[in-house]
């Protein structure tokens, strides 16, 4: 009998004890864990880049910034503009925006950066900034650029080419990018208005070429910003690390330019869109730079650097 009351009494403590520990563990691992941070970088492309992919780049900066600090991660999806455009209109949206010319809908909901730069201004504060360019060069295959001959406009995005083109008084004939570089090379013209997609095209084929930079007018940007209050010190962390003097040195290895680099090729830009230009804006600006609208006109539609 007073086995049996032994027997029931260790019992009960041993039940006590397992529901005392099951009740506090949740609570010790609440107070001493710490949940990984995630932040979602989304890039979208709206211009040709000039070799390899814009995305991979932000995938090594983003290794980069994790190595820094522990528990943060950052995960980095391309998006076409169109798709970004209804993930937003669904309410969905990223922590961090790296994007080309025309995506106005996201300026609401971006946040001032320390930095200042024209085509990223809205409401007299800077919400988005380059953190790589193009620019658009006239390309011959000799020297002299006095001699008439046709001139291919090379379109190969959304970017207004025709824009730099009257901002610069070349008349030619527009048509997709690779055609015009075919085109080129093939003698059917004499010139190429092109891009830094055309420098990498013809250094991978080593092609001898000259060319002239065209810097009045650049809209071959693509900013970043920053749309998350909850993760905004990691996303300025990758913010920061993305304008970096290390990581803006890395851009030739996918032929791109900082926005604040001067040298010969692509030059310093005079003229540019707002980051945040709207898709009916630029078609407007568009079809009046192709109808040969004068550059005053023009220029009323840019924004000055």
């Amino acid at each position: 009998m007073v086995m049996r009351r032994l027997i029931r009494v260790t019992a009960f403590l041993l039940c006590g004890a397992v529901l005392l520990a099951v009740g506090l563990y949740p609570k010790e691992r609440t107070a001493t864990a710490t949940e990984p941070v995630v932040v979602r970088v989304w890039n979208v492309d709206t211009f040709e880049g000039g070799k390899g992919s814009r995305a991979s780049f932000l995938k090594k900066v983003a290794l980069r910034v994790e190595s820094q600090r522990t528990g943060v991660y950052y995960m980095v999806t391309s998006y076409t503009a169109e798709g970004a455009r209804a993930a937003y209109e669904r309410g969905d949206r990223p922590d961090v925006l790296s994007f080309g010319v025309g995506l106005d809908c996201f300026a609401e909901s971006s946040f001032p950066l320390n930095a200042r730069f024209a085509g990223g201004e809205a409401d007299g504060k800077c919400i988005a900034y380059p953190w790589c360019r193009g620019g658009y060069a006239l390309f011959s295959l000799t020297d002299d650029f006095s001699e008439a001959g046709k001139t291919a406009i090379s379109e190969g995005g959304t970017n207004l080419v025709s824009v730099a083109a009257a901002m610069n008084g070349i008349a030619g004939e527009p048509c997709d990018s690779l055609a015009a570089y075919v085109g080129f090379l093939g003698g059917e013209y004499r010139y190429l208005l092109g891009t830094q997609r055309d420098i990498c095209r013809f250094s991978a084929r080593s092609v001898d070429v000259f060319y002239r930079p065209l810097p009045v007018y650049c809209d071959l940007y693509q900013y970043v910003s920053v749309l998350s209050s909850e993760r905004k010190e990691a996303c300025d962390l990758f913010v920061e690390t993305l304008l970096s003097e290390k990581t803006q040195s890395e851009l030739s290895l996918i032929g791109m330019y900082s926005a604040s680099e001067t040298g010969e090729f692509p030059g310093r830009p005079e003229w540019t869109l707002s980051a945040f230009a709207s898709p009916q804006a630029l078609e407007e600006l568009r079809n009046l730079a192709s109808s040969g609208a004068e550059t005053k006109i023009i220029a009323n539609y840019l924004k000055s650097i």
